[in-house]
């Protein structure tokens, strides 16, 4: 009779590509393994939120240093070279007349016309009167 040739499927390691060699349900081939899969896999959403905060808080700084008296006008030049991202903010805030201003945490701008902006401070934001 012939020899039955079995086929064994080789699994193989998700962090390292190494062959798994022990029990049958073994998924990594070692603790450390294990371990720097889980940290990687675990790590991209901390990431991101990092991320998000780091650029809120480079907003919020650029928006203080252009506008350190608290009202000021500034152009959307100014803004980007500084590195401004205006994808990012904390909150919008419309006014009965109907202008819309951005914020990132107390400091915001309103857009008004050919690329120019109105800077704004709101000290209540902080639980202080205006200065």
């Amino acid at each position: 009779m012939p020899a039955v040739e079995r086929l064994i499927e080789t699994k193989v390691c998700p962090e390292c590509g190494d062959p798994i060699k022990g029990r049958t349900d073994k998924k990594f081939c070692s603790d450390a393994c294990r371990n720097i899969y889980h940290y990687r896999s675990n790590n991209a959403p901390i990431n991101y939120v990092r991320n998000v905060v780091n650029t809120l808080k480079r907003n919020r700084r650029i928006l203080s240093e252009l506008n350190p008296e608290g009202k000021t006008k500034v152009h959307r030049s100014k803004l980007i070279e500084k590195g401004y991202d205006f994808m990012y903010h904390t909150n919008i805030y419309r006014t009965k007349a109907g202008n819309v201003y951005v914020f990132c945490f107390e400091h915001g701008y309103l857009e008004l016309s050919e690329n120019w902006y109105a800077l704004v401070r709101r000290d209540e934001y902080l639980g202080r009167a205006g200065d």
